[in-house]
């Protein structure tokens, strides 16, 4: 039985403004996770994705398909259950905290509010929750007298304290600065896993969705182009849209023939995987990743410094191909090479993925 699980789930919204009068907000989205797994749904604004969301909330309704919470129907034909009665803790982007009540107060709340749980009882497991989250000795202070980042972790830990089925996070971290982000995003992850939480996060940065999620499904215009791991995701895109969604890199032109491909940095072999068509023969697109390409002075394969982008630690440098298609290279930062000189390079592509079609071979 999975914790929760969404079968072809479609969300609509009246528009006057279009021809049938609606707006298809996610169209016939289908996924599932196992109790204590966490998934994120990933995809630029306006995708759908937080339409999603607030269909497994109960906020807004289902046009088809069903959603199931451990196996029991939340929502489908001719149902629609109450949020309250879905037994669901939801993270809200603005974190919701009620400004008059105190951080113990506001935990609280979660375990209060229609339920009879004894006053004693809600402030020993709120105090617990605050203790999880590391904010035991914010217990009495205001969420205006709390940095973002504590006011974060008090809305996580009102969602936790009532023990619910599943967990859903809005675009938690989008307030934060991008240091804070990251460690919260961390930190989340580990509580969640602690507590084996569902839970499902909403956001557009491949970033958090990597840190925070066991499985993340990319959505474009309302559909679920891709449910996988991060590293699947990542290394075996299941389309050119999901590539350059996810990660940087570039696509370089090649000719395929069965499980070799041909390009002007040499020839490759292509795994079998859900997105090689290891039959394929003719002209292919061949995605290579900024880790893909090795800077080697030894090497005798060249290509030119056209742009360079110092990031601490390394370079991201763009290279341009002698036939003038350009690659992604990431480079020890001690390497620092001047804009168009000549520089040693050699692929170590353990993960060769091909598309068929013609596109601009450009960095993405």
């Amino acid at each position: 039985m999975k914790a929760i699980e969404l079968d072809s789930v479609s969300v609509h919204y009246p528009d006057d403004g279009r021809p049938d009068g609606v707006l298809k907000a996610a169209s016939r989205v289908s996924f599932a996770l196992e109790t204590g797994e966490i998934g994120c749904l990933l995809g630029p604004s306006g995708c759908g994705k937080t339409s999603l969301l607030r269909a497994v909330a109960g906020f807004v309704s289902i046009a088809e398909g069903e959603i199931l919470i451990n196996g029991e129907r939340m929502a489908g034909l001719g149902l629609h259950l109450a949020p309250e009665k879905r037994k669901i803790g939801v993270v809200f982007q603005d974190y919701a905290l009620f400004p008059h009540l105190t951080t113990l107060e506001n935990v609280c709340f979660g375990l209060t509010k229609g339920r009879r749980q004894a006053a004693t009882d809600a402030l020993s497991k709120a105090r617990d929750m605050l203790a999880l989250v590391g904010l035991e000795k914010e217990a009495e202070r205001y969420p205006h007298e709390l940095s973002g980042g504590q006011q974060q972790r008090v809305a996580l830990a009102r969602a936790l304290a009532p023990q619910p089925a599943l967990v859903l996070l809005d675009e938690p971290f989008s307030n934060l600065d991008i240091t804070l982000r990251d460690r919260l995003a961390r930190e989340v992850r580990d509580i969640l896993k602690q507590t084996r939480t569902t839970a499902i996060l909403v956001t557009h940065d491949q970033n958090e969705a990597f840190a925070v999620a066991d499985q993340v499904g990319v959505i474009f215009e309302g559909q679920l182009t891709q449910w996988a791991n991060p590293y699947q995701l990542y290394h075996e895109p299941n389309s050119a849209a999901v590539a350059r969604f996810v990660g940087e890199g570039a696509f370089i032109s090649g000719s395929q023939y069965g499980h070799h491909v041909q390009t002007l940095l040499g020839e490759l072999a292509l795994k079998p995987c859900c997105c090689n068509d290891c039959e394929h023969m003719g002209d292919v697109r061949v995605l290579l990743r900024p880790d893909d390409v090795v800077h080697d002075d030894g090497s005798s394969l060249k290509a030119k410094v056209v742009r360079k982008a110092f990031r601490g630690a390394d370079f991201l440098y763009t290279l341009e191909l002698d036939n003038g298609e350009q690659i992604l290279s990431l480079v020890p930062s001690h390497h620092d090479h001047a804009l168009d000189e000549q520089i040693g390079i050699r692929l170590e592509a353990d993960h060769v993925v091909t598309f068929s079609g013609t596109e601009p071979a450009r960095p993405f």
